[in-house]
């Protein structure tokens, strides 16, 4: 298993298990979390939250942009890049 796809799994199962309308909703890793309602500004802090206690980065106020946090794949891809990978392209 890949970085990526190790990523991808354990930010969904933190977005299933905070969010459980995602799980509801059967949200998948491209669905929107903001656009669908699943996270607001509130829970995109949780998100922040999250990240920092889970992959040991900050998450700086330039890098508070919904392009991060829009969906599992782009909060995948954004740990990527602040794990040293800053050639990931999302999808």
């Amino acid at each position: 298993m890949s970085v990526m796809e190790e990523n991808l799994e354990s930010i969904q199962q933190w977005v299933y298990n905070a969010f459980p309308a995602a799980r509801e909703r059967a949200i998948g890793n491209s669905d929107s979390l903001l656009d669908s309602g699943i996270i607001d500004s509130m829970g995109t802090l949780e998100v922040v939250d999250f990240l920092e206690n889970k992959y040991g980065f900050e998450v700086l106020d330039d890098e508070m942009v919904a392009d991060h946090f829009d969906s599992i794949q782009s909060i995948a891809t954004y740990v990527l890049r602040k794990q040293g990978n800053p050639n990931v392209v999302s999808d």
